[in-house]
């Protein structure tokens, strides 16, 4: 059976395919290095999702970018509108006001944006922290001289007293706890929970205002 020819052109006596590599950089070529209608189609649909992204961020984050007040506004008619055709169109049009950006201010948009999502980042790692204190002050023995160590002002009492209550309260039978025949948590290991994040919480601002005050000897 024949195989079927490649769609191309001939360039000097060499054949070209189309959607080649070669063919892609002769189409530049004839264009002037102007953007094809791909590259165009790709910039307008990333620009609507940074402009969608932006009903996303922090107010403090967002009020600093000083936006024009056109696109602030079409921003702010996006929020309102729930019909999904008359979406895509205000989408469409804060696109294109998007594109009307200078390109520091687009930067500054995609940095505050990141800015927001490293935060998140940041908080969710802190949670998993307190977690994991909790559960290894519950489990293990050996974890409260650690804790006290690193946090000496904690009440000693009231958390050895939250521990014990913790390991009352801990289920023996992780069947009845997944068919919900026993609690899965009491009151005391939310406690220990909270009194955890809370000291951690207390370490980073503690530390976030020491870096703020330290001199700068450069």
């Amino acid at each position: 059976m024949s195989r079927k020819p490649k769609k191309g052109y001939y360039v000097k006596g060499h054949f070209v395919a189309e959607g080649s590599e070669l063919d892609q950089q002769l189409q530049a070529e004839r264009s002037g290095g102007e953007p094809s209608k791909t590259e165009l189609k790709k910039e307008s649909t990333e620009l609507q999702k940074l402009g969608e992204a932006l009903l996303t961020l922090r107010a403090d984050l967002y009020e600093a970018l000083s936006l024009p007040e056109g696109l602030h506004g079409a921003l702010q008619e996006l929020r309102r509108i729930t019909n999904f055709e008359g979406r895509r169109r205000q989408l469409q049009y804060v696109g294109k006001l998007m594109r009307q950006l200078e390109p520091e201010t687009l930067q500054a948009v995609r940095d505050a944006l990141e800015t927001q999502r490293s935060g998140s980042a940041e908080q969710t790692l802190a949670l998993h922290r307190a977690e994991k204190w909790r559960d290894d002050l519950i489990a293990d023995d050996a974890a409260l001289p650690l804790w006290l160590q690193a946090h000496p002002a904690t009440d000693v009492q009231q958390l050895r007293a939250l521990i014990r209550q913790a390991r009352k309260d801990t289920p023996a039978d992780a069947d009845a706890v997944s068919r919900g025949l026993a609690p899965r948590k009491g009151r005391a290991y939310r406690e220990i929970f909270q009194l955890v994040r809370a000291a951690l919480e207390g370490d980073a601002a503690a530390a976030s205002e020491d870096a703020q005050e330290e001199p700068d000897h450069g």
